[in-house]
């Protein structure tokens, strides 16, 4: 494969987002750069946070999911994944619902404002500084997988190193936001959403015509190999169908629906019942774009063995060279390795590929920025500094967080995780579980809370003893209760706790991690609120 032609086509597509910056950046000030002076269309921001949710995650690792991944704790295999998006799907009529009459109701340009108003400055700073944690490591794990595909299966071959690859690629997208913000990148997400569902297609449509498969023949292929497999019955399995459906609503509500970046786009369309359009249009499209993902990785899979590819037991592997490409390299391997796809399908794949790796980044890095600078600096209620005043620390902010961005990258590059899209799901659970308590607590209930430091031990506490929680298993040696152990093995509940551990009988949090965290942040505010309306510091 001629790496030098797909660089070129990496060029020419940045270009292309560069124009598109420059025009619709014009005349743009502060509030351009936060909300889109809330001018945007809905269907433009609808259908181009397919992109921004999707992003090189879904590109790259959902395909990879269809076949299962030796040794790893979160086992989906086939089609189990789905039932997160039917779970992302219910969380998207909660956030429609609940979240986004709330956000206009109170007209807000940062949606953690509301944690402010509702109990103190500190609710309202730790709202804002775990959304900044969350989406910096989310972002950059899903920015990371995309870039490390680029640089394996592309730049390696020319010589260039990793940190030369990250840097460049974070430069492109300052290039491309830091003027025009949120006003840019409702445009630029739409031509990259259009780009990376041309790619599925092109992708499914070359495999089915190169194998001589209508949908309906590689749909029974895939059946009779299990990779259509739907729903894990096990309970006490990490991906037990019940379990994920209720993590992917509440991963949902929390990554979504409590999360700036994808709430400064939807808050940036002139009205409510627009947004609402735009935020239900946008849910019903994902169960159909994630469900071709995973068709797409089952075609994959049968592709790879009609070029020889093998199981062990160590993974699947390609004869030509004997390299594994289970996983997450499933997909771009047999793109750009070798001579398994034609240099259009190659072309448009890369093409895809960047176009999953911008949204990933760009309205992160717009969105942690305007977070820090609403929420940390106060930057809209300064009424001493000047306009263009408050620019120039936007822009400073802004080239700081893409320094942390870069050494995110790099540490996720050390880290070398061969399945980001449970990492980042996982991370999700413990740094979006005190936001959603906080929001949950201020919502459904009319507590206060008057010790001024007590929000912030709280949202520190819950994820610690979240963790905990996380890595005990859950073993209860009353005999009546011992559910989790086989029946043919009741008679044994004096087992040691070793032999249940070793015996895998015992209930495993997984997903459903983001509901006990928020759960706990929840117990602990109603511990430390009351009923009393005055507030005693």
């Amino acid at each position: 494969m001629n790496s030098t032609i797909l660089l070129l086509c990496v060029i020419v597509y940045f270009v292309g987002l560069l124009v598109i910056s420059y025009y619709t950046s014009r005349n743009s000030d502060n509030q351009s750069f936060f909300n889109g002076n809330k001018k945007s269309k809905w269907w433009l921001v609808a259908f181009g946070m397919i992109g921004t949710s999707l992003s090189g995650v879904t590109f790259i690792s959902v395909p990879g999911t269809v076949g299962k991944l030796t040794g790893s704790e979160y086992i989906y295999g086939g089609f189990e994944y789905y039932m997160m998006v039917i779970g992302f799907f219910l969380g998207y009529f909660i956030v429609a619902g609940v979240l986004l009459p709330l956000y206009y109701r109170m007209n807000l340009t940062s949606i953690y404002t509301y944690l402010g108003k509702r109990f103190n400055v500190e609710a309202h700073k730790m709202g804002s500084i775990f959304f900044i944690i969350s989406r910096g490591i989310g972002a950059t794990a899903r920015l990371y997988l995309v870039v490390n595909v680029l640089q394996i299966f592309l730049l390696d071959n020319l010589g260039v190193p990793f940190w030369a690859t990250t840097f460049v690629l974070l430069l492109m997208i300052l290039l491309y936001t830091f003027e025009g913000g949120v006003k840019t990148i409702v445009v630029t997400d739409t031509l990259q959403t259009s780009f990376m569902i041309i790619s599925l297609i092109a992708c499914i449509w070359f495999i089915l015509s190169h194998l001589n498969l209508s949908v309906g023949e590689a749909y029974d292929m895939m059946q009779a190999k299990n990779y259509t497999h739907l729903i894990n019955l096990d309970p006490n399995s990490k991906t037990y169908f019940l379990k994920t459906i209720l993590g992917g609503m509440f991963i949902t509500i929390a990554m979504t629906g409590l999360d700036q970046e994808m709430m400064q786009k939807n808050i940036s369309v002139d009205n409510l019942h627009n947004s609402k359009k735009n935020m239900l249009t946008f849910a019903g499209t994902l169960l159909i774009v994630n469900l071709a993902f995973l068709f797409l990785g089952g075609l994959l899979y049968l592709y790879a063995m009609s070029e020889g590819g093998f199981y062990t037991a160590d993974g699947f592997f390609m004869q030509q060279g004997g390299q594994n490409i289970m996983g997450d390299d499933m997909f771009p391997a047999l793109s750009l390795l070798g001579e398994h796809f034609p240099m259009i399908i190659s072309i448009i794949f890369i093409i895809g590929l960047i176009s999953a790796l911008f949204p990933s980044a760009d309205g992160a890095l717009t969105a942690v920025t305007s977070s820090y600078c609403v929420d940390l600096l106060n930057i809209n209620e300064d009424k001493v500094k000047s306009e263009k005043e408050k620019k120039k620390i936007r822009i400073r902010v802004h080239l700081v967080f893409t320094v942390v961005f870069f050494i995110l990258i790099m540490v996720f590059k050390a880290i070398n995780n061969k399945s980001i899209v449970y990492l980042v799901m996982e991370v999700a659970g413990y740094t979006y579980g005190p936001l959603l308590g906080l929001f949950a607590f201020g919502i459904l209930t009319k507590r206060n809370i008057y010790k001024k430091y007590s929000i912030i031990v709280v949202s520190i506490l819950a994820p610690i003893m979240t963790y905990i929680l996380s890595i005990v298993p859950f073993i209860i040696r009353v005999k009546e209760f011992i559910w989790y152990i086989p029946t043919k093995d009741l008679e044994k509940y004096s087992l040691t706790i070793q032999e249940v551990i070793k015996s895998g009988h015992y209930y495993k949090i997984g997903i459903e991690l983001i509901i006990l965290n928020g759960l706990l942040t929840f117990i602990g505010l109603w511990l430390v609120s009351s009923n009393r309306q005055k507030e005693i510091n």
